[in-house]
């Protein structure tokens, strides 16, 4: 029998991306609800912010900072194969990778800008022209380390985020089931997804929240998780694909479940 058997699990990723992780977790035999907190949608002006690029062969790396940015900004590429692409994790390369295109560079160790600003290949990048590829408002980080090294560094956005806008009903329903001690831990994979969900529940269900246990995809969510007034406890994951997050809940549970 599989140590998260029978447990409720509340997963509030975005669609399309909620439904592999809530198949790989019923899986294991859990109990899975549904709340996606935040919709991604692709930005308008892409073709524009393309436009203004110019031709794509003049950038020395084009970085894919998540998944999502490969899903909405893909096209961008125009089938070119000659590039020189990064992914800030395994996930993100997997995506490319499904898509038909090659990646250069994938951090060995970790998933985030950081792991990637630590990588041989971006440690001198002086004169450089890079792309990063992701969505609106996302972490300045990379860029501003990128052009303390001498780089030229643009963006382009391909598509926001917005606070989900759940079905008149649903919120209740989970609500309800939260009320009835049917869930058990909440998954969040952003902080923003963290801050949204936060947002579209009732105040009986930000305290419910409060009082549940977290499983965060990286210490940033559960720092963000703190400073929301959440008290955990806070299962945070080495990596935040869906098999990390499985891997750090198995874990977490034999260790709760040890005599």
């Amino acid at each position: 029998m599989s140590s998260i058997e029978g447990l409720g699990i509340l997963v509030t990723r975005p669609e399309p991306q909620a439904g592999p992780l809530a198949r790989r977790l019923a899986d294991y035999g859990a109990r899975v609800y549904r709340l996606p907190a935040i919709e991604l949608k692709p930005r308008e002006d892409r073709a524009a912010q393309r436009a203004s690029l110019g031709p794509l062969d003049r950038f020395h790396w084009v970085v894919f900072v998540s998944a999502n940015a490969v899903r909405f900004g893909v096209s961008l590429l125009e089938e070119r194969r000659d590039l020189k692409l990064a992914a800030v994790g395994p996930a993100t390369a997997a995506a490319l990778n499904h898509a038909g295109f090659r990646v250069a560079l994938v951090p060995t160790r970790g998933f985030d800008s950081e792991a990637l600003l630590a990588s041989t290949e971006l440690g001198h990048v002086e004169g450089q022209r890079i792309l990063i590829v992701r969505g609106g408002g996302g972490r300045e980080l990379l860029a501003d380390e990128l052009r303390a090294r001498g780089a030229q560094v643009s963006y382009i956005e391909v598509y926001e985020r917005h606070q989900a806008r759940p079905v008149p009903g649903v919120v209740a329903a989970v609500e309800e089931e939260w009320r009835r001690g049917l869930i058990d831990i909440v998954t969040a994979t952003s902080p923003e997804l963290l801050r949204a969900l936060y947002e579209i529940l009732s105040p009986e269900g930000r305290q419910l929240l409060a009082q549940t246990a977290l499983l965060a995809g990286g210490a940033r969510i559960a720092a963000a998780a703190r400073q929301i007034g959440l008290v955990g406890p806070f299962v945070v994951a080495a990596e935040p694909d869906d098999q990390g997050l499985v891997d750090a809940l198995l874990k977490w549970r034999r260790h709760t479940s040890d005599p």
